[in-house]
């Protein structure tokens, strides 16, 4: 038996680059996330980013205690992942605010402002020396866009227009809406494609549930496979039950939706899925500037229930014990990224990850590196 899981432990870390984790000691600081920099003497087990191609059968084989039994205290793998959602911190000089009515909605990259001002009819470029503290111009709306039908209207012709340049400076469009506003709850000014939310800086928001079941006193996490034909991270592991929240919609009614929707939960079951928080990241990557706030869900289901996707978008569930889940997080990156740190979350308060864990309070703190607001 032994020498069965080395080989396939072997297997596996040829086909995804796993590297088998030893025993450390991790001195963490704020500086040092911050920096995006966490010296350890070790590095959690890790998969290539964009890669979906894993079985069940992976997935379980690196989540054993077993495979790397010297790092059930080392926090190393949570704070890689912590990192992985925010990204390009430093490159935040290269975006200019985007106000609208004298507040700031988003920001928008330098190079992608030059693809805006060919649209002179939507967009304005004032000079200007007090948003935000930065020196320089400023992208606003036209004058004449006043009311929140007409700018959405208006933006999302412009949106199609770009999204279909040969280069397709904004790819995917989803013909779905998010609100755009200067923080949660405050008035919306117009809604823009779900897509082109992190090429105008826009703060998006979604809803992520947990779903449990308890069984002879230990918890079990129901995990979600995306189905390989997703735009985005096809083939990784996912919530139970995760989406965006889209215009016009409570944070309740879209976890009752996802939940029918993503696993076949019916209402007498999701209705009592409790809000317990949120998590929020910043990642910067090339003209997208993300800025995501995650509410987070539990729902303690039935033992016995099984979840039944509905849309096509997960190819399988698992049910996992919340250690071995625990795992995963820290040694690979099946996970899709920002799910990590709802999962984290999770941990911390059922009290997988305690303070006897150097760097307990960094990384509670760091998953809320964004402005959760």
């Amino acid at each position: 038996m032994t020498c069965k899981l080395q080989f396939v432990s072997l297997k596996i870390g040829l086909l995804f680059g796993l590297r088998r984790a030893t025993s450390a000691t991790c001195v963490f600081s704020r500086r040092a996330i911050s920096s995006k920099r966490v010296k350890c003497s070790t590095s959690p087990i890790t998969v290539a980013s964009g890669s979906g191609f894993f079985t069940w059968d992976d997935v379980v084989l690196v989540s054993r205690p077993e495979y790397a039994p010297d790092d059930s205290a080392d926090l190393s793998g949570f704070f890689d992942k912590i990192n992985s959602c925010n990204r390009g911190s430093e490159f935040q000089s290269e975006f200019v605010p985007f106000v609208v009515e004298a507040q700031i909605v988003g920001y928008i990259h330098n190079g992608f402002v030059e693809h805006l001002k060919r649209f002179k009819d939507v967009f304005l470029f004032p000079q200007s020396h007090s948003y935000g503290g930065r020196f320089g111009f400023f992208v606003t709306l036209h004058d004449t866009l006043r009311t929140p039908d007409e700018r959405t209207r208006v933006l999302a012709q412009v949106i199609k227009c770009l999204g279909e340049e040969d280069d397709q400076l904004i790819p995917g469009i989803r013909d779905e809406l998010y609100p755009v506003t200067s923080s949660f709850g405050a008035p919306i000014y117009f809604s823009l494609e779900r897509a082109a939310a992190p090429y105008f800086g826009i703060k998006a928001y979604g809803v992520h549930m947990n779903g449990f079941i308890e069984r002879d006193g230990k918890k079990f996490l129901w995990l979600g496979k995306r189905s390989q034909v997703k735009p985005t991270y096809p083939g990784r592991l996912d919530h139970l039950v995760a989406g965006g929240l889209p215009y016009g919609m409570s944070c309740g009614e879209n976890i009752t939706k996802e939940c029918e929707e993503e696993a076949g939960i019916p209402r007498s079951l999701s209705v009592k899925a409790i809000p317990v928080g949120a998590v929020s990241y910043l990642d910067i990557e090339g003209y997208r500037y993300k800025r995501d706030v995650l509410f987070c869900y539990d729902l303690h289901l039935p033992d016995g229930f099984m979840p039944n996707n509905q849309d096509g978008e997960v190819e399988s569930f698992k049910l996992i014990h919340v250690i071995n889940v625990a795992n995963i997080v820290r040694r690979t990156h099946f996970f899709k990224p920002n799910c990590s740190l709802v999962i984290m979350d999770f941990l911390f308060r059922h009290g997988y990850i305690n303070p006897e864990c150097l760097g307990y309070l960094d990384l509670l703190q760091s998953l809320r590196s964004g402005d959760c607001s």
